[in-house]
């Protein structure tokens, strides 16, 4: 990630924390969930836990082992990193010896508790929502990066699509795609997906089934670029789509197509997900939209997927550079999962669609494709 973004960001985080009355924030993470460390200070954890303690002055990073901190140093000189077996004990000796009143601990769904039961747990609330609306409210630069991370997303696409085909088992597949965005110098994408009918009704992760014709094979890339993440949700058909297939793909066009119209300043998640469910509704396929069948009509993008899902009952407001993905993801009782999702960026006066993947329904050649694309 640029040194500026990171600048930018740490500049902003301190005004909240100003704002807000904080001396000191402590910060956690791990190799699980570290977008809350990235903000902050550009840190991916690789192993073991992570404490950091950011003030206005300096920022101090604890760590679990002497590669760890060595890593950490070598990113990034600047920074003040320790490592210890203990490192929460050592955060917690450090808060008490600082001379700070006001500190904030983030993030609450993931604090250790010998940071929680702390004297200092009962900000956890707070600091956690103060950090989430710095992360879903983006700048303008964390947007771009946003759609750099889109375009690395429609690459990746494209490589699934040609590499398709019967015969093909599913972590082949995977393995193919995941070895061309390392190629690319993004190591970092989250993969599910599924294939075969009526029988498939979400997506997970790659297994030993192989590919067969008729298949819809669904996906969902989600890579890594500048440290800010995009996503993309694509049907294909291996083999020419049936009557049945398109008719029922054509409902999740529209949905999609119904859900971006909804994305403006002042609408709301909810908003976004009840154009797209109404398309299912004025179908009749109203049952399809419920928790049984489907999870989320979308979510933020950035550096992890970025607060509330796109739910009905979610009030958050958009704003101007918030990112996320629309996707209309569900069951369909004669074709199947089917998944169809743009990320989109929010403008003055309404959405820029990012994804530039086809919507169409893709086919693919029954035959295998001898070698990947350069």
């Amino acid at each position: 990630m640029s040194a500026s973004l990171r600048d930018e960001r740490a500049a902003r985080l301190r005004a909240a924390m100003a704002l807000a009355g904080l001396d000191l924030l402590v910060l956690s993470g791990n190799a699980w969930r570290s977008d809350y460390l990235r903000f902050a200070l550009d840190i991916t954890p690789m192993e073991g836990q992570v404490v950091a303690l950011f003030s206005q002055r300096e920022s101090k990073v604890f760590v679990e082992s002497p590669t760890e901190a060595a890593r950490l140093h070598a990113e990034q000189p600047q920074l003040i990193v320790a490592w210890s077996v203990d490192p929460l004990a050592q955060a917690n000796a450090e808060i008490a010896a600082s001379a700070a009143r006001h500190v904030g601990l983030a993030p609450a769904h993931s604090m250790p508790l010998a940071l929680a039961r702390g004297p200092f747990g009962q900000s956890m609330a707070q600091t956690t929502a103060m950090l989430d609306r710095l992360m879903v409210c983006k700048s303008p630069a964390e947007a771009d990066a946003v759609e750099r991370a889109t375009a690395m997303a429609d690459a990746g696409y494209a490589v699934f699509r040609d590499v398709a085909c019967v015969g093909k088992k599913e972590y082949e597949l995977i393995g193919e795609l995941e070895a061309w965005f390392r190629a690319q110098g993004c190591p970092e994408n989250f993969m599910i997906m599924g294939s075969g009918g009526t029988e498939v009704r979400t997506m997970r992760p790659p297994g030993e089934r192989r590919l067969a014709a008729g298949d819809l094979v669904t996906t969902e890339l989600t890579p890594c670029v500048d440290g800010y993440y995009a996503q993309i949700c694509r049907t294909l058909v291996l083999g020419e789509p049936t009557r049945m297939q398109l008719d029922a793909y054509a409902i999740y066009v529209q949905a999609l197509e119904a859900g971006i119209a909804a994305v403006k300043p002042g609408a709301t998640h909810g908003d976004v997900a009840r154009a797209q469910n109404d398309v299912f509704r004025r179908h009749g396929l109203g049952e399809y939209v419920t928790s049984k069948y489907t999870r989320v009509r979308g979510h933020g993008m950035g550096l992890y997927v970025d607060g509330p899902h796109v739910l009905e009952d979610v009030d958050l407001v958009l704003e101007p550079d918030m990112t996320l993905v629309v996707h209309p993801n569900t069951y369909h009782p004669v074709a199947g999962y089917i998944v169809l999702g743009d990320t989109v960026r929010v403008t003055e006066t309404g959405c820029k669609v990012l994804t530039r993947t086809s919507r169409q329904l893709a086919s693919v050649s029954l035959r295998c494709a001898s070698a990947l694309p350069a």
